[in-house]
């Protein structure tokens, strides 16, 4: 018989993983839809997110490259290898993908 780790079976609220994330709720939120092929929290019975730990690491990935390494939306998505067809970006993101490498300003290199 397998057997169960406890740590998977947590799951986390929305206000609990913004406390410990440093992430706004609203955020969180844009991020679910933004990123929606990464990061997709479990929904209770009653439609409320729940974070397992994974999902909590998902959102450290996100807050890394987007507020600390300044990564915009299509650069992450970029960087995390999703495609840009779920992406909310407008469309000077868009087309600043289809511009040979190097010439895709404020993305840092790494």
């Amino acid at each position: 018989m397998a057997q169960i780790n406890m740590l998977d079976k947590i799951g986390l609220n929305i206000d609990q993983v913004s406390q410990m994330t440093g992430v706004k709720k609203t955020t969180l939120r844009y991020w679910e839809k933004e990123f929606s092929d990464y990061l997709k929290p479990e929904r209770t019975d009653s439609r409320r997110r729940q974070y397992s730990l994974v999902e909590v690491e998902k959102v450290a990935v996100l807050k890394q490259l987007i507020e600390e390494e300044k990564y915009k939306s299509a650069g992450v998505r970029l960087k995390l290898g999703l495609g840009l067809m779920n992406s909310a970006s407008n469309t000077s993101e868009t087309s600043a993908m289809n511009q040979p490498p190097g010439v895709l300003a404020g993305l840092p290199d790494g």
